[in-house]
């Protein structure tokens, strides 16, 4: 992505994840801004859950989360929802299905630049409700969706609709620019040489002509 999407996405997951709980039945134990006691203990914070500064919330997200699936080199909307989905169920299970979606062998749940290049050469808006259906999918699994279903449903539907529309903005902004956007199947993915452009063929033919008047 040309600009960064994570204030606004991590604004999003905080605003699902909420501030201080202490959940009976969550595995998670105490929780506050979705940080857990031992994800906050991992990452150097020793004082009580209910006073964790945000500034120590960011860089845990931003580094925990976000840049361990590079959301950042991630289109909009995907990055998101990737985000989110490994906030809420872990970068491992989140960076297997950013694989699976795209085609590619979910063994690793490692953002290579191969995966990279299977995400760009998708329509955004689908790798979104691809990794929104196996979300769902998964959670309904879980011995918890009892509990949790009601909310976990109204957060993965939250989600898809706005990591959609964080993917069609991006894409009406870059129509508005007149950045051309590669798609598969196109001559360039053949390895073919792309036609040349109007202006081209027109300088072209004036080179021509003025070699044979030499």
């Amino acid at each position: 992505m040309a600009r960064s999407n994570y204030d606004e996405a991590l604004r999003r997951v905080l605003g699902h994840e909420g501030g201080y709980v202490n959940h009976p039945r969550d595995p998670g134990g105490e929780t506050n801004y979705g940080i857990t006691v031992a994800v906050a203990r991992q990452n150097g914070y020793a004082g009580p859950m209910r006073d964790i500064p945000m500034e120590v919330v960011k860089r845990i997200y931003k580094a925990k989360y976000w840049d361990a699936l590079r959301c950042d080199e991630l289109p909009a909307g995907v990055d998101y929802a990737a985000f989110d989905y490994g906030v809420n169920s872990g970068v491992g299970r989140s960076g297997k299905v950013l694989r699976r979606v795209t085609g590619l062998p979910d063994d690793s749940h490692v953002v290579t630049p191969a995966v990279l290049e299977a995400v760009r050469r998708r329509d955004p808006a689908l790798t979104v409700q691809a990794i929104c259906d196996e979300r769902m999918a998964f959670l309904k699994r879980l011995s918890t969706w009892d509990t949790f279903g009601k909310g976990w449903s109204r957060r993965v539907a939250e989600v898809r609709a706005a990591g959609l529309t964080m993917a069609r903005r991006k894409s009406a902004a870059e129509e508005q620019s007149g950045v051309p956007q590669p798609a598969p199947g196109k001559a360039q993915d053949r390895g073919e040489a792309p036609k040349p452009s109007a202006l081209q063929s027109i300088v072209a033919a004036f080179a021509a002509l003025f070699t044979k008047r030499g």
